[in-house]
């Protein structure tokens, strides 16, 4: 029951629109010559009954189908094992074909449904990839969990910034140097308010905090600075035992409860992608951490599908498009039709290349803003481009099976003169 890419023309056609519950199905079989629509619930015993009706109709059967949350997961897992060739049907693609049939922006189940069967009919569909079958299920599941709690960490440093440091303690805003200041959460946890530093001696407080902030350059000089700011801190005066001290702290908590998660999920991504020779591949480009190969791996899945890099730069929206009109021609820009995390995780890896010292991404960059390095315009097209060039490299690093080879600057050597040249110069007059 395989069928090609194209749709043959004696193939029974399956559409399901896919719902929480209950999916609705049309069947259009050549032999029979009409249609059928069924409702599915979604359990196991009507995923039976359609597998047993589509083999009783004795001809290839191809499904087609839009992912819906996950609630298309278990229905697709099933009828891949029961031998079914299966298509994914994109979202935009399904939403502007449903208005040109139905010069509507209307929806609904039985309409997705016909919409669906007749993109299949003509072909516009994808091969559907499924993350248990192709082996990526536990390195996807790994880096959604890694972005939720890396997004609810950020949530709740914003709540402390915007918040709590502002309300309680306004001068210790000056000592943050990234949003990752885990050893400024550390010492609030123990000193939550100016009042509780500036409650002891200078000394005292040094003793006390000394193994709170961490390994800095200059603790001694630290933590002088901020007893001295706790002495002129404007923060509102609440006392140490106060529920609103109270609340702070329960914040300060979960944020390095959120961290000591994010870091046990990175060790666990770690040991799973430990034997991955794609992975090891992937942490040899510049730019590119345990973070961003595991998600590169989790939304692109087997790279070595694409055909060609401009498939895959398509698959992450990093491909250019136009709007011309006639006369009329935009300038081009990326068309961000396509996975945004894995659009993301390339964008945060070219800011990181740009800053490592020796490679061609970082000469790209310095070439691309040379012009003017200060327009913030410019900058975002060359961190584009630097994104752009980071997915065909990734893309050919997959595909080959090469190692990566870096780049590195060479300075100019100016040539000596020779002996001949050196000697004529100086019985010159």
């Amino acid at each position: 029951m395989t069928v090609s890419n194209d749709t043959p023309q004696r193939v029974t056609l399956v559409a399901v629109d896919i719902a929480k519950n209950s999916h609705d199905v049309l069947i259009e079989s050549p032999t029979r010559g009409r249609r059928r629509r069924l409702r599915l619930a979604n359990n196991l015993e009507d995923f039976e009954q359609l597998a047993g009706y589509l083999r009783s109709l004795k001809s290839a059967v191809l499904i087609g189908f839009e992912a819906t949350g996950n609630y298309h997961r278990p229905l697709a897992y099933f009828l891949h094992r029961q031998g079914f060739e299966l298509r994914l049907i994109p979202t935009l693609a399904l939403a502007r074909t449903r208005e040109a049939m139905h010069n509507s922006w209307d929806k609904n189940d039985p309409k997705d449904a016909q919409v669906i069967l007749h993109l299949l009919k003509t072909g516009l569909a994808q091969t559907w990839h499924d993350p248990m079958v192709k082996g990526i299920n536990d390195i996807q599941e790994l880096s959604k969990t890694h972005f939720q709690v890396t997004l609810a960490r950020v949530r709740v440093w914003h709540t402390l910034r915007n918040h709590y440091f502002a309300l309680y303690f306004p001068e210790i805003d000056r000592f943050i140097r990234s949003d990752h200041s885990v050893w400024l959460v550390q010492l609030l946890a123990s000193f939550p308010t100016p009042a509780s530093i500036t409650a002891l001696s200078e000394g005292e407080f040094q003793t006390r905090a000394w193994n709170l902030v961490g390994r800095k350059v200059s603790k001694r000089a630290l933590l002088a600075e901020i007893y001295a700011a706790a002495k002129r801190s404007i923060g509102v005066p609440v006392p140490l035992d106060s529920a609103a001290v109270a609340m702070f702290r329960v914040v300060l908590g979960e944020y390095l409860d959120l961290h000591r998660l994010r870091g046990h999920i990175a060790e666990r991504a770690a040991i799973v992608l430990g034997d991955n020779p794609d992975s090891r591949r992937l942490m040899t480009v510049p730019g590119i951490g345990p973070a961003n190969a595991l998600t590169i791996l989790a939304e692109a899945g087997d790279l070595r599908r694409f055909r060609h890099h401009r498939q895959f730069l398509n698959f992450c929206g990093l491909n250019l498009s136009t709007l011309q009109s006639g006369k009329s021609r935009s300038q081009s820009h990326i068309s961000k039709y396509g996975n945004a995390r894995l659009r993301t995780a390339l964008w945060m890896a070219a800011q990181t290349a740009i800053r490592m010292r020796e490679n061609s991404f970082r000469r790209k960059f310095d070439n691309y803003v040379r012009g003017n390095p200060l327009d913030a315009d410019l900058r975002r097209k060359a961190y584009t481009a630097i994104a752009a060039k980071l997915a065909r490299v990734i893309f050919g690093l997959i595909k080959s099976g090469a190692d990566y080879r870096p780049f590195f600057e060479h300075k100019f050597q100016v040539e000596e003169p020779s002996r001949a040249s050196a000697v004529g110069a100086t019985s010159t007059p």
